[in-house]
């Protein structure tokens, strides 16, 4: 037997690394880092020390990496603070449109590092720690992520914010500060176990209460009807009291804000339940107000119509716009309208952008305030409405879409579903007028489905109801055109848009990927960070030994670190010199991560065959969380887990293959992973990701793409050019062609290795405990394969031909990444936000540099 060695290249390590990187700088006297003044470190270290003792209460002495974490996080907050007011103070003088992005989801992970980044003060808190004989990664480290988010919509919703502050945009993110975020995921036995995300436990330095903008939100009740029309009456009140946490712009001093809300019960203590000895009873209100903000759902692209679900989305919408509301009619000191009775100016003022459908009821909410609250007329609420929101979709699967039971929502917001039925008449109304004679067109547009159970389709709602409404990748948006929404495109066809999401380079590689940062800034200058299209100038170097080479070695290094952590968490020898094959994000059918097992399989049974067959060394990496009541998704982690218990543990195949499944993937972890990945597995049947972000994240850390024509894949394929993409499998259109006469036993029957693998799978070779473990996956793909896997598999194992290929000749696929690298400056959240501002939000991103901050006064509004 003989392995393939991908990297004859002398390894140069850590050091040589660095040398050639340090030797780089001095010809071309470019570096993104610099000294820090030592006047510099002598302050933070004043500031750090007065924090441990004043703010922490320990000396270095008692002191634990978290308490030092908490010290530092402090000292750079205080830098962050006055630049927050002075910002805040600027938009409050200037009087911006603002843009306000709504979202159930914020996944923002650790902010320390990004933070430091930001604010251009690294190096000189890498020298503070250094001279106080501290590890800046073990503090780093001591911080937890903020999981506050499924996957990719809360994690653009995190990059859209750093973007929206880097382009000195007036902006404001506004969710829920959920107790407990995802949740934990540990692996026992080989299954995914479900612990709670306790990241509050040690409380969060960078939040800030702000209790005295505290909103009430109301529930249930009933409607009474006058002459002034329709009131809301005897209604349930939960406190939203709001957390804010700075968001900092790349190195232009603007610090924007993110507003969570927490529930806190408008009664906190039944004092007469108390006195009688009832003593749960005293708290039970409490506690039921309270849940409202205490875990966030673990959804997975399926819609459960809950009602704790409905009541988080209505406390966000109804908090946050009473918020918007109140900011827009303060008074303007220094502005030109004084005290705003007026809503005549709401929408030029004012942009909601709804981050899919879950902050929809923003729309019968906003229109609930101005009639109800401020007495507007139902046709000038409504053109404010229109005016002020846009949605954003983020699915195409049909059983994501939120549809609302109409008698829930009687039951917990009965004036809302009042007006969602006024907005539906009018709407079919201009229906008939526009198609007269069509009631199928009519009935397939109402917002009120009346088939089976009634329910109210908060897609419709939200389309009706916005000025723009945009998909989140050119083949994604061209779908809701053509088929999710054709009805509602055809007749309003100026509303749809595309904007292709994208990802701050800040964070997905200036603060994950040091080492590729320096290389690339000492090879194209530092304008990148800013504007990810001047990567393009790293073309011109693909056949630039020396740039080659670092390449080579900064992938080396991050994958011996990678290399390490897996072997301090998880007890996983693998080989750095091996191909890191990676896959990585939610378990979903969809994302047909069987597909990568049935691969995995395929592999092993070939070694097994034949011993001595030449072969590229791979570490198969796979990680994700699956909804706690997907059970299919669940059974994949099983499998995966199974899987490498049968490879890891067979000395006949040693390094050759390798499978690891990663515990608790995040976005922390995401960070050490991505920079390590040769190869990223964005295998998804066409047709059904919208987008994708991982993706993007990977090919801007110089992973090459395996992938199918889905999602930004489509994209990213003519960014980079086709021959520097691996490419399998059917098209969408090919996909929806074969559909109606697919038959996947078809190909079980007629390929070799399918079966023998998805045999084995039925029969318990991976499960000999149970035998009949895994005979529902068998049975999904050999009968059912709704997502069309077997169909896709001979062109899968095909396409990993050419990836060993190209692997094997280390110097071209080197220069491939570099390529890759050079063509992601499309897929920066930069350019993603200047699309909406210049498309939907009519604001233009203007990057004003404010001075350096002083103290001023606390009056930030």
């Amino acid at each position: 037997m003989s392995s393939v060695d991908p990297d004859p290249l002398s390894r140069l390590g850590v050091r040589g690394l660095e040398a050639l990187v340090d030797d780089d700088t001095k010809k071309r006297q470019i570096s993104i880092r610099h000294i820090a003044p030592k006047e510099s470190i002598n302050t933070l270290k004043d500031a750090f020390n007065r924090h441990l003792h004043y703010t922490m209460a320990k000396d270095r002495n008692e002191a634990s990496d978290w308490h030092l974490y908490m010290a530092l996080a402090h000292t750079v907050k205080d830098t962050l603070v006055s630049r927050w007011i002075r910002t805040q103070q600027h938009y409050y003088k200037k009087d911006p449109k603002r843009v306000y992005y709504i979202s159930l989801e914020f996944y923002m992970g650790r902010t320390l590092t990004n933070t430091m980044v930001n604010l251009d003060i690294q190096p000189a808190c890498e020298g503070t720690m250094r001279k106080l004989g501290l590890d800046m990664e073990e503090l780093e480290n001591s911080e937890e992520d903020a999981g506050l988010g499924n996957g990719g919509l809360g994690r653009l919703a995190a990059c859209l914010m750093d973007s929206m502050a880097t382009l000195g945009m007036a902006a404001y993110g506004y969710g829920i500060r959920y107790d407990y975020g995802i949740f934990e995921q540990k692996i026992k036995g080989g299954w995914q176990v479900e612990e709670p995300d306790e990241w509050l436990r040690y409380g969060n330095p960078w939040e800030h209460a702000r209790p005295e903008f505290t909103i009430p939100v109301h529930y249930y009740g009933n409607i009474e009807h006058n002459e002034q029309g329709s009131k809301w009456v005897n209604t349930q009140v939960v406190q939203a009291i709001p957390y804010d946490t700075p968001i900092p712009g790349f190195r232009n001093n603007t610090v924007n804000t993110m507003r969570l809300w927490s529930a806190k019960a408008s009664d906190s203590f039944n004092l007469n339940f108390f006195n009688n000895g009832e003593y749960l009873k005293a708290v039970y209100d409490r506690n039921l107000a309270e849940n409202i903000s205490r875990v966030l759902y673990p959804n997975d692209n399926v819609f459960e119509g809950r009602e704790l679900r409905l009541k988080q989305e209505y406390f966000l919408v109804s908090a946050s716009l009473q918020d918007i509301i109140r900011r827009y009619k303060s008074p303007k000191r220094g502005g030109a309208h004084g005290f705003r009775n007026s809503f005549s100016i709401f929408s030029q003022k004012v942009a909601l952008q709804l981050n899919d459908t879950h902050p929809s009821l923003a729309i019968p909410e906003l229109m609930r305030l101005l009639l109800d609250e401020n007495g507007l007329a139902w046709e000038n609420a409504w053109e404010i409405v229109q005016n002020t929101c846009a949605y954003t979709n983020h699915t195409i699967l049909p059983e994501a879409l939120e549809r609302w039971s109409t008698q829930l929502l009687e039951k917990v917001l009965p004036r809302h579903l009042q007006i969602i039925y006024i907005i539906n008449h009018h709407f079919l109304d201009d229906v008939k007028q526009r198609y007269p004679g069509d009631e199928d067109r009519v009935r397939r547009m109402s917002i009120v489905e009346e088939e089976g159970e009634k329910r109210i389709n908060m897609a419709h709602l939200s389309i009706v109801g916005s000025h723009a409404v945009n998909g989140v990748a050119r083949i994604h948006s061209n779908l809701l055109k053509s088929k999710i929404f054709k009805d509602f495109y055809e007749m309003y066809p100026e509303k749809f848009h595309n904007i292709t999401n994208g990802i701050t380079p800040r964070r997905w590689l200036m603060v994950c990927n040091s080492s590729l940062t320096k290389i690339i800034s000492n090879t194209i200058g530092t304008e990148w960070l800013t504007n990810l299209h001047f990567l393009r100038n790293l073309e011109s170097f693909q056949t630039e030994e020396r740039v080659i080479r670092l390449i080579i070695e900064s992938k080396k290094e991050n994958k011996r670190k990678l290399a390490a952590y897996l072997k301090q968490n998880g007890n996983f020898e693998v080989n750095p010199n091996s191909m890191f094959d990676v896959h990585v994000k939610r378990i979903h059918e969809y994302k047909r991560q069987l597909l990568n097992c049935l691969h995995i399989i395929t592999l092993y049974n070939r070694i097994k065959a034949n011993p001595d067959m030449e072969v590229v060394p791979r570490t198969v990496i796979i990680g994700g969380k699956a909804a706690p009541g997907y059970f299919m998704a669940k059974l994949i982690i099983k499998l995966v887990n199974n899987i490498a218990q049968v490879v890891n543990n067979d000395e006949s195949i040693q390094d050759k293959l390798k499978v690891v499944f990663l515990q608790n993937y995040r976005v922390s972890l995401a960070e050490k992973v991505i920079p390590a990945a040769d190869l990223s597995q964005q295998i998804s049947t066409a047709g059904t990701e919208a987008s994708g972000t991982g993706n993007m994240k990977f090919m801007l850390n110089g992973a090459l793409t395996i992938g199918t024509l889905d999602g930004a894949n489509v994209e990213m394929r003519e960014e980079v050019g086709e021959e520097n993409f691996f490419l399998f499998g059917m098209n969408e259109t090919e996909v929806e062609d074969a559909r109606p006469n697919y038959y996947p036993k078809k190909y079980y029957d007629e390929d070799p290795e399918l079966k023998q693998a998805l045999d084995q799978i039925n029969n318990g070779f991976f499960s000999p405990e149970d035998q009949g473990l895994f005979r529902d996956i068998y049975n999904q793909l050999v009968f059912s394969d709704r997502y069309m896997l077997l169909a896709d598999f001979r062109s899968y194992i095909e396409c990993q031909k050419r990836v060993d290929e190209l692997y094997c000749r280390p110097r071209e696929w080197a220069r491939v990444c570099l390529l890759n690298i050079a063509a992601a400056g499309k897929f920066s959240s930069d350019r993603t936000v200047t699309e909406y501002a210049s498309k939907i939000w009519g604001v233009d991103p203007s990057d004003y540099k404010l001075p350096l901050p002083h103290v001023v006064s606390n009056d930030s509004h």
